[in-house]
């Protein structure tokens, strides 16, 4: 079992780090491309900023937030809503887009403290629960924060934090698979991945027949499609297992285009 509190006060901690590298960072710094095709800094954020609201109206609101989906899906690209809400976020003064991102995040994580045990919350994928959506929004705010840290020339120290992104992308294999319209493997795979601070992390039946192993942050920075299959350490033992690493995507939403070889 996953400790809610616990769980958090890394979510809190993740923001806190990204935070401290544009809390001074000039206007023109927010204008800054990251690896992430057509968005600045400021999209980054802004993106954060919207999905965070998003996530609250779910533990808040969950009808309001049942009802906004209808209209976006009703609008016939989902996607777009997602872009829409990035560019106006994007478009305000710095100081507003940092001040809106700190509300909504300091709020959600508030109110998912507050979630019962057992209480399922809408969202674009399955419903979650409080754990889920804290280790979601986690792995967001990771997988964007290394975006701005590309933009502005931070050196990223890896962090025990990264066990929940590995969680997650573990849980959303058969995810990835039905996404792009395939049949998810019938047995578990076994996962081994080296963590930052010399340990190890594992997921599965040691006698599994499929393996993937290899460093931790590789793994993460694949399952948030940070990185190109081929850029990583990681080794897959099994034709399905390698299949999965080929599309591994712990976001919910259309599959992802991942990025480019380095």
């Amino acid at each position: 079992m996953i400790d809610l509190t616990a769980l958090l006060a890394d979510l809190r901690a993740e923001g806190a780090e990204l935070d401290s590298w544009v809390a001074d960072l000039p206007d023109a710094g927010w204008g800054r491309p990251t690896p992430a095709v057509g968005w600045t800094v400021a999209h980054q954020i802004a993106h954060l900023a919207w999905t965070d609201e998003r996530a609250l109206l779910a533990v808040t609101d969950a009808e309001g937030f049942r009802a906004e989906m209808a209209r976006a899906l009703a609008a016939g690209n989902p996607q777009r809503f997602v872009d829409d809400g990035a560019a106006e976020g994007a478009a305000l003064p710095p100081a507003e887009l940092l001040g809106r991102w700190r509300r909504s995040r300091d709020g959600l994580a508030a109110a998912l403290a507050e979630v019962p045990a057992g209480v399922k919350l809408p969202w674009y994928g399955p419903p979650m629960s409080a754990v889920s959506m804290a280790t979601a929004r986690l792995m967001e705010t990771w997988a964007h924060a290394g975006d701005v840290a590309a933009a502005l020339g931070v050196s990223r120290v890896a962090t025990a934090r990264l066990r929940h992104v590995a969680h997650l992308g573990v849980r959303t294999r058969d995810f990835a698979f039905l996404v792009n319209g395939k049949t998810p493997p019938v047995d578990p795979f076994r996962v081994e991945l080296a963590a930052p601070d010399g340990g190890l992390w594992t997921w599965g039946p040691e006698d599994a027949g499929q393996r993937v192993a290899g460093p931790a942050l590789d793994f993460c920075l694949l399952v948030t499609q940070r990185i190109h299959r081929a850029d990583t350490g990681l080794v897959a033992d099994g034709a399905d297992a390698e299949e999965w690493l080929g599309i591994a995507q712990a976001f919910a939403g259309a599959p992802g285009g991942g990025r480019e070889r380095a």
